[in-house]
């Protein structure tokens, strides 16, 4: 590692001096010796100084680019040199397994110094939790759930194990920013500060995503704008956010198209699926991505069918038959591996030959983590084959595809208005602290919105509704925190997401996994069987208070599914893409002659009757009026919400789409139109919805609602539907 100016390696006069050499030269001696590197890649080079300076950071690479090292050796030399004591780093993962991937590979570089790193999880045995309590590790790596509950948890010292934390290390940080994980763990992140005494460097580590300053300012929490911090990213084109502009709609080009080897082909059915996938790419090692789990069981038990070597991975398989097949998958050769978005952050499954998606994903950083599985070895490239099984998904592909040659990628917002983990917040500060005063609550956030004042209808609801008691000014938890919340000392309280009720799946004494109780109420002939695993099984008693079904393997006839939660529905962005892949836009990705076909076959049957280029189109089939927006789902709910007088109002809108009223006429239409102005409503809520929202019921049912709705709506989009020139074919009326 001689610096570029010096043959020999000696800095010459008037040289900048090389960043490698703040590194500790311990760290520096494994890395050649140990780790047989010739030098470090640009980012882990470019990470050392801000991150050795104490600056929050976050760290951008593709897949598989050396991250966990950009942060790891400059945080490990600064543990060195400045004698740092005690758990002084926190290595944060959305995913138990990508911890258990991390450990074994952080360690080692800890061990180079004398150092320690350990593991917390759901999953970690309590004995190796009390050899943590008494022996705290130098780097421990867990979630956020776990650390959370190391506060409120009564067996664990916090001030004693976390108060020498100096940085924390947030591994895939756009996976907890888009959705209330984030919210959970920017407050819990600020509590740890109060714990510390002292501010926390933050670094987070990302694949490219579409507006990585404001992540950093994101990250920073309450201390946005008053830290140093920076984006650290060479080589990486960032992509161009935003670009949807108006009038025609496109996504503006904002980069050279992505490197890549992508094929684009419609098979119509995961059955012909099973059997390209089966005929092609012998002898390699595939990653089939699925965007359902049950997708993912019905073509694992089809490639089985067709002798092919097939592991699975989901989230309601077992963690035994997850790891079981995982391992299998990264030491075997010529087999398959199916599995949801588990596989697509950075667990190692071994070198890959190649990807395969069936269907398409949501968003093109979800793709970008898929294709960037592929083409670690040197002499290969990326790659993806898109095996797609209806025209719909050929259509969301071609359009995703479409963003992605252009170098579009979403932005990470995080969900507006989470006042349901506010009240959880409230929730468990309070049992962490024991007691809480009613006027010096909001600095356990250090000012952190919406954690600060603004929470104060949430606070006096739960004092109101018992989850808080109040006394000479102190509040402690409440009985109905109690009821609701206390089962096995609070742990309902560290996780910030509902998750469905599901059934655990046993052969004998061998978890197989969970399924939907549906599976085992709806009606159906013959005996009740189970798609589990890739393979079929027989239900043979089902034990409904422990929520147990007991089976043994059949020959067939398994049943997949699982009901799904959230809210579905495709982006603004990718639903124009596809609208304009209809107009006659083709992805430059190589395109099978079968989804050629398939895609002109759309273009001239459905293109007239569903895209101008001239504007939306409000068309009429019979007495089904609509509007085809193009606009994703939430805009559509928008304006579903927004056009109550002439909107269906039993309807639910699509990410094409919405209905009309059918005795709609266009002198109607052109008033609802004007009367809109800038008064955008917000969508309606299905009670549903809200029962879906975890620790809702610690909210009054009007936030709680208002939550949801805020989470539906697409105002932005919505306006700019609203602004565009509109078709009214169907009544012979355009305009």
């Amino acid at each position: 590692m001689a610096d570029a100016d010096s043959p020999d390696g000696t800095e010459q006069a008037g040289a900048e001096p090389d960043a490698l050499d703040r590194l500790d030269p311990v760290v520096l001696h494994h890395v050649v010796n140990t780790l047989g590197w010739p030098d470090l890649r640009p980012l882990q080079r470019e990470a050392i100084t801000p991150l050795m300076d104490g600056e929050d950071a976050v760290l951008l690479a593709p897949t598989a680019g050396g991250k966990t090292e950009a942060a790891c050796f400059p945080l490990l030399s600064a543990m060195a040199e400045q004698r740092w004591t005690g758990t002084s780093v926190l290595y944060l993962c959305p995913l138990k397994a990508l911890l258990n991937n991390l450990v074994d590979r952080v360690d080692a570089y800890a061990q180079w110094l004398g150092r320690r790193a350990a593991l917390w999880h759901g999953d970690t045995k309590e004995s190796q939790r009390q050899r943590i309590r008494t022996e705290a590790p130098d780097v421990l790596l867990t979630t956020p759930e776990s650390l959370e509950a190391m506060l409120i948890g009564v067996k664990t010292d916090h001030a004693r194990l976390l108060g020498s934390v100096r940085a924390v290390v947030v591994d895939e940080v756009h996976a907890f920013a888009g959705d209330d994980r984030g919210w959970h763990l920017l407050a819990v992140l600020e509590r740890l500060e109060q714990v510390t005494g002292r501010p926390i460097q933050r670094v987070g580590l990302s694949a490219t995503v579409g507006n990585p300053e404001q992540l950093l300012h994101w990250l920073q929490g309450a201390k946005a704008g008053s830290r140093a911090g920076r984006v650290v990213a060479p080589g990486v084109h960032l992509p161009a956010t935003g670009a949807v502009g108006h009038g025609e709609h496109t996504v503006e080009a904002g980069s050279r198209r992505p490197a890549g080897d992508v094929e684009l082909d419609y098979v119509g059915s995961l059955d012909n699926a099973a059997k390209l996938i089966a005929a092609l790419h012998r002898g390699e090692k595939r990653l089939v991505f699925c965007d359902s789990r049950r997708q993912v069981e019905e073509l694992g038990a089809a490639l089985r069918a067709r002798e092919v070597t097939v592991f699975l991975s989901h989230a309601s398989l077992s963690v035994d038959e997850r790891t079981r097949s995982e391992q299998a998958f990264a030491e075997a050769r010529d087999c398959v591996i199916v599995s949801t978005s588990t596989l697509e952050l950075g667990i190692d499954v071994g070198d890959l030959d190649r990807v395969i998606q069936i269907d398409s994903p949501a968003s093109v950083a979800s793709f970008l983590q898929r294709i960037g599985r592929t083409g670690r070895r040197e002499g290969t490239v990326r790659n993806c084959l898109f095996l797609t099984t209806s025209k719909e998904t050929l259509l969301q592909a071609s359009g995703l595809l479409l963003l992605w040659s252009r170098g579009w990628v979403e932005p990470v917002i995080a969900p507006p208005e989470p006042r349901h983990l506010v009240a959880q917040q409230l929730l468990a500060v309070t049992l962490q602290q024991h007691k809480l005063g009613d006027q010096l609550w909001e600095q356990q956030w250090n000012g952190l919105a919406p954690f600060d004042r603004s929470a104060a209808p949430m606070l006096r609801h739960l004092t109101e509704e018992g989850f808080l008691d109040s006394d000479g000014g102190l509040l402690f938890v409440g009985p109905e925190a109690e009821r609701r919340f206390g089962k096995r000392h609070f742990i309902e309280l560290t996780a910030s997401f509902t998750a469905p009720p599901q059934f655990t799946v046993l052969s004998g004494r061998t978890e197989i996994g969970l399924t939907d109780p549906s599976v085992l109420t709806e009606e159906r002939p013959g005996p009740r069987r189970l798609l589990l695993g890739g393979r079929s099984w027989q239900v043979t008693y089902i034990d409904w208070t422990r929520k147990r079904v007991f089976v043994e393997p059949a020959d067939g006839g398994g049943i997949a599914k699982w009901m799904n939660g959230g809210i579905a529905g495709l982006s603004y962005a990718l639903t124009r893409a596809m609208r304009e892949v209809l107009l006659g836009t083709d992805p430059p990705v190589s395109v099978t002659r079968r989804a050629e076909a398939c895609l002109t076959e759309q273009r001239e049957n459905d293109g007239p009757d569903t895209v101008h280029p001239g504007g939306t189109l409000v068309t009429r089939v019979g007495s089904d009026v609509r509007w085809w927006t193009w606009a994703g789902y939430r805009a559509n709910a928008t304006l579903a919400a927004t056009l109550q007088p002439v909107s269906d109002p039993l309807q639910r809108p699509t990410d094409c789409w919405l209905r009309l009223r059918e005795d709609l006429t266009p002198a109607e239409w052109r008033t609802a139109r004007e009367n809109v102005g800038e008064s955008l409503v917000l969508p309606d809520v299905d009670p549903r919805a809200v029962r879906g929202l975890k620790f809702s019921a610690a909210l009054p049912e009007r936030l709680a609602v208002a939550t949801v709705a805020a989470r539906l709506a697409d105002f932005e989009s919505a306006r700019r539907v609203l602004s565009e020139p509109v078709r009214l074919q169907s009544l012979n009326d355009p305009v």
